[in-house]
């Protein structure tokens, strides 16, 4: 149980991407990856307006081989990066988030894949050294300032077509998988329904084919504290104080919807009685919010504000083709496809994917599903995905 004190403690000092990693076993000899960047001209949104250049980091692990058939894209979460695996020097500390799934003989056997994943537009910490995205705090050309609010609104499309892009700078036409958890589930779902030609086989982890009234609603909990910063200043804070206030609301906000009552009651420290503080005076604190707050309040400089708001945005929009329903987005899906939902997952929950395996098999397909047992919540689709690790290799490797 030790472990688990020391892993939710990265969680809450480091950010999900980071505190993922170490759930991983050490590896001896760790797989070493290196930042590289992708920029290009001219994107035109989903929406309709055109960023007049994009810029988004990625990182590759395995071999392309001649033909640029073996290609696997990693899809990431809200809160992560392309960081999926392996180091970028001996010396780290922990590795990619799903270094347990992804390396040499691992269930995204490295030996045999060209495995990739990227940034997406807008991700939520631009300030963080290892993040390269074009966001409301990139300098809009116009105007020689950050973009603020006036950077259009993206959506899960629109990462996706960034990721097409950058496939495509690299000559590569087809994916054998497209793999990601939480927001990377619908970038892999999307992906599918977009570009059903190119994609061969599709994981959604603690996923979701469309969000739905209440999932929108709990993601709206996580702008308002944001938006109601007095330094947030409708979006215009480059030049004065960044909103670190309502930033680390959101933050804890998001930490704790991630996670299930089970283990945060496990790791938190036990309530006192009737304490002292508390009976003072309403604004003081206890070690139970300390442990959740000042944890994020040391997280927040390296998010954005704007960013995380886009973010949010971009996920209550989703619905697998942009369409008018869910069935007609799936309808027209061709990949063979994967949904592991967490059973204790109270953010996405099981049911979200479950309508999404439904409308496949309502159109004839055969979708597989599982779901991840664990005591994590929607933290299980990271730190116990290792528990579908023969499922995943399995269904990689199937004709």
């Amino acid at each position: 149980m030790q472990r688990y004190l020391v892993f939710i403690l990265l969680l809450l000092s480091i950010g999900f991407s980071s505190a993922c990693s170490a759930w991983q076993t050490a590896e001896p000899a760790p797989l070493l990856v290196e930042k590289q960047s992708f920029t290009f001209e001219n994107y035109t949104t989903v929406g309709g307006q055109t960023i007049p250049e994009v810029t988004v980091g990625w990182e590759s692990y395995g071999e392309l081989t001649k033909a640029k058939d073996n290609v696997i894209l990693i899809t990431h979460f809200f809160s992560g990066n392309s960081h999926a695996a392996g180091k970028y020097s001996a010396d780290d500390a922990l590795p990619g988030y799903w270094d347990s799934i992804i390396g040499p003989g691992k269930a995204i056997d490295t030996n045999k894949y060209f495995v990739i994943s990227s940034d997406t537009l807008v991700n939520a910490f631009p300030h963080d050294p290892n993040v390269i995205t074009t966001g409301p705090a990139s300098i809009n050309p116009a105007t020689g300032k950050p973009y603020g609010l006036d950077f259009p609104v993206v959506t899960i499309r629109d990462f996706v077509n960034v990721q097409e892009r950058l496939l495509a700078s690299l000559g590569i036409e087809q994916l054998h998988a497209v793999v990601g958890a939480s927001m990377g589930s619908l970038q892999a779902l999307e992906w599918a329904v977009a570009y059903p030609d190119k994609v061969e086989r599709m994981v959604s982890v603690i996923g979701a084919g469309a969000m739905d009234a209440w999932t929108i609603m709990a993601l709206e909990h996580w702008a308002r504290p944001i938006r109601n910063d007095p330094n947030w200043n409708n979006g215009n804070y480059y030049d004065g104080d960044a909103p670190l206030t309502g930033v680390t609301s959101t933050l804890a906000m998001i930490t704790q919807q991630a996670m299930h009552p089970i283990i945060m009651n496990m790791r938190a420290p036990k309530p006192e009685v009737m304490p002292k503080a508390m009976l003072e005076s309403v604004t003081n604190s206890s070690p139970v919010l300390d442990y959740l707050f000042a944890n994020s309040a040391v997280r927040a400089p390296l998010a954005d504000g704007n960013h995380l708001l886009y973010l949010v945005r971009a996920n209550q929009l989703f619905v697998a083709g942009h369409e008018d329903s869910l069935a007609s987005g799936m309808a027209k899906v061709q990949a063979k496809t994967l949904f592991l939902p967490a059973s204790n997952d109270l953010l996405l929950q099981p049911y979200l994917a479950q309508q999404a395996v439904a409308a496949l098999q309502e159109q004839g397909q055969e979708p597989q599903y599982e779901e991840i047992e664990g005591v994590w919540g929607h933290l299980d689709g990271l730190f116990s995905i290792g528990s579908k690790a023969e499922t995943l290799k399995t269904f990689i490797e199937s004709e």
